[in-house]
């Protein structure tokens, strides 16, 4: 299993540069775990890009279809006062916005701080700098 950052997911429900990289990286380990707020961060991004014109109608009624069933099997990291401190320290620590952050404590919590062979999924890049100094093997790899 491997956390997955709502800007990996995104690319799975859609047709996007990044989504052969994350496709691949599922099929090889279709467990995920997320963050409480990952389905509303990944609606919010369809949703943009209905507004902006980069996506219909149709096709943001299917990608919402493939989150929904996304959401039906992973495995979601809920929130609690011990995850919001843990946000708050890490943004003390890395130069990150407040859902990053609480990105990174969920997947942090979910994992038991035991970074060590875990993955973290995501293409932010000040995300994927901060779960790398935590210690998480962050994919997709930099040659992806």
């Amino acid at each position: 299993m491997k956390f997955w950052d709502a800007s990996a997911i995104v690319p799975l429900c859609l047709t996007e540069p990044q989504s052969a990289a994350v496709k691949a990286i599922l099929v090889k380990d279709t467990s995920l775990a997320v963050w409480w707020a990952t389905r509303t961060e990944c609606v919010s991004a369809l949703l943009r890009q209905t507004r902006e014109g980069g996506l219909s109608l149709d096709d943001e009624k299917k990608a919402r279809q493939v989150l929904a069933a996304l959401a039906r099997v992973w495995l979601e990291v809920r929130p609690t006062e011990m995850l919001r401190l843990a946000a708050e320290r890490i943004l003390a620590v890395h130069p990150l916005r407040a859902a990053d952050a609480f990105q990174l404590a969920a997947a942090l919590q979910w994992c038991q701080r035991e970074t060590q062979d875990v993955s973290f999924v995501s293409f932010d890049v000040r995300l994927r700098v901060a779960a790398y100094k935590e210690g998480f093997d962050v994919l997709p790899s930099a040659g992806s």
